[in-house]
């Protein structure tokens, strides 16, 4: 293991932070506390080096450390000193590698889902006049143009309604989003259907050539032909083409398409640190007690052959 600990250089900020009692994309209750907050990129993951731990402000609770690769938990506990650990979620940090090629990537899919992207895209080709109707946006009056047609799907999608996650609109990311356009850091997509929008990808371009999948959403009234798949694939279809970068990072959490379109990957947690109180040590057994009752349930549902309706009453469909 190349383990190294690094010490921040700057005093770190705590944020308030939702420790959620949820299942799938419902919120049963929250507790807040004031973490900081050590988000590692895609390069920084894959660089097996422990983050640093810089001491913490008074106000903090702790901290939460995502996309630590698993195996390095035990060292960062050690090194966090008494704090309470608490892994709230594991997953593969998804990313496909731009260096093999298109060809390559393709190829390297499942004959499956080769042949289910194809039947998919036909099926939208023929909805739209025989064509794919994908228009991709990059510089900062594109992305405007992009921003307000990709808001308005992302109003509709349950990322939005049910996670608060949808495409922001704040002056904040708006201006960020158009500066980073003026540099060339954004790549962005939308699919229309029978000339209306159905679906967006929105990707920031980071150090390293890395391709960041930010947002991403569709109509829901566009289910039936799975316009995010089609979209992806065309997204980098377009980005292999451009020959400019490395990897594409399919960020935190699991899912089926992360793990389809990707090349590699790294096995990872998200990690609370917390200080070693008594709220904090109740407020620890108790999320592990509801992690584990729900887990039971899903098992119950996979061995039962219900996860399809499972997943439509967890969005609210």
């Amino acid at each position: 293991m190349n383990a190294m600990s690094d010490v921040a250089a700057e005093a770190p900020q705590a944020r308030p932070t939702q420790l959620k009692f949820e299942i799938g994309a419902r919120t049963l209750m929250a507790i807040q506390r004031y973490l900081v907050r050590i988000p590692l990129t895609l390069d920084a993951a894959r660089a097996d080096r422990l983050p640093g731990l810089a001491p913490l402000p008074r106000e903090a609770h702790g901290y939460v450390v995502t996309s630590l690769p698993e195996h390095l938990v035990p060292a960062l506990v050690r090194a966090s000193g008494d704090m309470l650990p608490f892994i709230r979620q594991r997953y593969t940090r998804h990313f496909a590698d731009f260096g093999i090629g298109f060809d390559a990537w393709w190829n390297g899919l499942s004959s499956n889902a080769r042949q289910g992207i194809k039947r998919k895209a036909r099926k939208i080709a023929a909805e739209s006049g025989g064509e794919l109707d994908v228009r991709a946006f990059r510089g900062p009056d594109e992305l405007e143009a992009f921003h307000d047609v990709a808001r308005r799907i992302s109003l509709r999608t349950y990322q939005e309604r049910l996670l608060g996650s949808g495409l922001p609109d704040s002056p904040e990311f708006i201006a960020t989003m158009l500066a980073q356009g003026a540099a060339d850091q954004v790549r962005a997509w939308l699919l229309y259907i029978a000339g209306e929008p159905a679906a967006f990808l929105y990707c920031p371009v980071i150090e390293g050539g890395v391709v960041v999948y930010a947002h991403v959403g569709h109509d829901p009234a566009f289910n039936d032909l799975s316009p995010g798949a089609v979209l992806q694939l065309e997204a980098m279809r377009d980005l292999f083409e451009e020959g400019k970068f490395a990897r594409f990072d399919f960020t935190e959490g699991e899912g089926q398409h992360k793990r389809q379109f990707a090349t590699g990957g790294v096995a990872c947690v998200d990690l609370f640190l917390l200080r070693p109180s008594l709220a904090n040590r109740v407020t620890m057994a108790a999320l592990g007690g509801f992690d584990r009752g729900v887990a039971g349930v899903k098992a119950l549902v996979k061995r039962a052959g219900l996860e399809k309706l499972a997943k439509k009453v967890r969005r609210g469909a």
